[in-house]
Parts: C-alpha cells; structure tokens; sequence
C-alpha cells in the first residue's frame, strides 16, 4: 500500500511538473504566437496582408527578395492583394525582452503564394525573424528580417515602390 502511494504521488508530480512545462509561455509569447497565426489566417481568408503593422516609428526590415534594407513606414507597408496565398508559419518561437512591451518572434514561413501583379511563388520558404514592441495596447513590429531558405524562395518585392 505504501508503495502505491508513493507511486501516486510521484505519477502526480511528474504530470504537474509537465503541465507546468507545457503551460510556461508567457503572456506575452502566448499574444505574439497567436497574433503570427492570425495574420495567416487573415490573409488566406480575404487574400491581402494584414494592414497596419508596423511600429508608429517604423520597421526597418530585409524582405526575403534579397533587396536592400527597407524604411517600411509607420502602420506599415502598403497592403498588398493576392490572387492566391496558403502560407503558414511553422515552429514559432518568442523570446520576451520586456514581458507586456517587447518581444522578438523567430519562425518559418511556407507555403505558395501569388500577389496580384507580381510572378507567382510556388514554394515560398523563409526564415523570420521580427522584434515586436507594444504601443496602445497592440503589438507592433519594429524590425524584421525574411531570408530564404536552401530550396525555396523569397517574395519577389524588392522595395515599397512595387
């Protein structure tokens, strides 16, 4: 009998300690995380980006084109249309600097891809990497860096002007 409880009672930490590992996200992570999911699902739904973005001082970013650094405005980037978009972001990753202020998401992006106007791509995948800050209760990005990984392809964006 003794040794069925102390059995229990062991199977009873080790779950707790799990759960406790499953559920240590922080707000923040949590918020981030589900914000980069609901910007997908947005744009595969209605089939632009997501307007509004960027950091009422701006995003200073490099796009997975491979272009030059870009200025990308306050709110953002114009929004762009596409005629098909199925990206998903995979292994997300937060890191919180300041828990509620700031954070920096680390994932990859994949899928295909068509912007109205623009040459299709059909096996679009890059690694991301975006610094968010906090600013009247929504979070923001402020820097982004998209690069293309081995065997897939960046956009085909190369500056705001497009």
């Amino acid at each position: 009998m003794k040794k069925l409880v102390v059995s229990t009672a062991v199977s009873i930490v080790v779950l707790a300690l799990c759960a406790g590992i499953a559920g240590a996200q922080s707000a923040t992570e949590r918020e981030i995380t589900q914000l980069i999911l609901d910007g997908n699902e947005y744009s595969k739904k209605n089939l632009k980006d997501v307007g509004d973005s960027a950091s009422k001082a701006g995003s200073l970013e490099f796009w997975s084109s491979g272009g030059l650094l870009q200025q990308v405005p306050p709110g953002g980037a114009p929004v762009r249309d596409f005629d098909a978009f199925s990206l998903d972001a995979k292994h997300i990753q937060v890191i919180t600097l300041v828990e509620g202020q700031a954070a920096v998401a680390q994932y990859y992006s994949e899928g295909s891809m068509k912007p109205k106007g623009s040459p299709a791509v059909p096996h679009y995948l890059t690694r991301v990497t975006e610094v968010y800050v906090k600013e009247d209760g929504k979070w923001k990005v402020r820097a982004a860096h998209w690069s293309a990984v081995t065997g897939g392809s960046g956009t085909s964006q190369t500056s705001l002007d497009q």
